[in-house]
């Protein structure tokens, strides 16, 4: 009896998450023209981290092109003892995000598009707060732009 090979699936380089995935319209001569909008967030878990926002004429196309739109757009997040180092406040058109560190075992305190991008950049305790607009695309980006402004850690 022949043993079957499984063929064993590479596991991806960078785990995605949708956050958002819109049917948008522009209207020509003679009707609309209808395309699909993704809103993708991509992270290894281990500091690195995308936003990434595309179109496509259909739903696959579309999330591949936002993967490699966020993979364009990727940023090193420097953590320690899976928080981060301080407080952050940015503000970014009308999103306003807040993230401060947390003890340890307090998990992501956070809401929607900011605790995928949170998660992605494999931070595991911090305490966010999103002010303003409730846009998943501008609150991820504000997230992406707060995560930038982290400094290093201090050498002890």
């Amino acid at each position: 009896m022949a043993r079957k090979k499984f063929s064993r699936r590479e596991k991806p380089e960078f785990e995605q998450k949708l956050l958002d995935l819109a049917r948008v319209t522009r209207v020509v001569k003679g009707g609309r023209r209808f395309s699909f909008r993704a809103t993708l967030v991509i992270g290894n878990r281990k500091g690195k981290v995308g936003v990434g926002v595309s179109k496509g004429a259909d739903v696959s196309v579309a999330i591949g092109k936002a993967y490699n739109d966020a993979k364009k757009h990727m940023i090193d997040v420097k953590t320690v003892n899976g928080t981060i180092v301080h407080d952050i406040w940015k503000k970014m058109g009308s999103a306003k995000i807040l993230l401060r560190p947390a003890k340890k075992g307090r998990g992501i305190i956070a809401g929607g598009a900011v605790r995928a991008v949170v998660d992605l950049a494999g931070i595991r305790d911090v305490v966010s707060k999103s002010l303003g607009t409730s846009n998943k695309l501008n609150v991820a980006r504000a997230t992406i732009e707060a995560l930038k402004e982290l400094k290093e850690p201090k050498q002890s």
